[in-house]
C-alpha cells in the first residue's frame, strides 16, 4: 500500500511542477492566449486530481467504509460527476468565450496524463533495474 500511497503522491507533485515550469515556458515563448490556456488548463486538472485524491481518501477509510457500505461508490460518482460537469462547464466558458487558445488548453489539461505516464515509466524501469540486479 506504499507502493500506491508514493505513486499517487509522485503524480501529485508533478502534476504541479509540470504545471509551473509549463506555464513559465508558455508564458515566454507562446502568445498570450496560449500561455493562458497551458497554466488554466492545467489548473483545472491538478485541482481535479486534488479533489479526487482528497474525496478517495476520505471515502476508504475503515470506519467509513463499514458505515456507509454500499452508498459508499453512489458517493464518490456522485461527486466525480460534479467535478466532471463543472470542469466541463469552465472549460467551455474558457474556449466559447475566446479567452483561451483551445490548443494551449489542451496541452495544460494533458498535465495529469503525463504525470501519470512519468510515473508509470519511473516505477517500470524500477521493477526492470530490481530484476535485474
Amino acid at each position: 500500500m506504499q507502493d500506491i500511497q508514493k505513486i499517487v503522491n509522485f503524480v501529485t507533485t508533478s502534476n504541479w511542477l509540470l504545471l509551473l515550469f509549463g506555464g513559465m515556458i508558455g508564458l515566454m515563448m507562446t502568445p498570450m492566449k496560449f500561455a493562458l490556456g497551458i497554466i488554466l488548463g492545467g489548473l483545472i486538472a491538478a485541482v481535479n486530481f486534488q479533489l479526487l485524491k482528497k474525496t478517495l481518501k476520505n471515502m476508504f477509510q475503515p470506519d467509513v467504509v463499514s458505515e456507509r457500505g454500499r452508498s459508499l461508490v453512489g458517493n464518490v460518482l456522485i461527486k466525480y460527476y460534479i467535478r466532471f460537469a463543472i470542469s466541463g462547464a469552465m472549460i467551455f466558458l474558457l474556449i466559447s468565450n475566446h479567452i483561451v487558445h483551445p490548443l494551449g488548453l489542451l496541452l495544460g489539461l494533458s498535465v495529469v496524463v503525463a504525470s501519470m505516464f512519468m510515473a508509470t515509466v519511473l516505477e517500470l524501469t524500477r521493477l526492470f533495474f530490481k530484476e535485474a540486479v
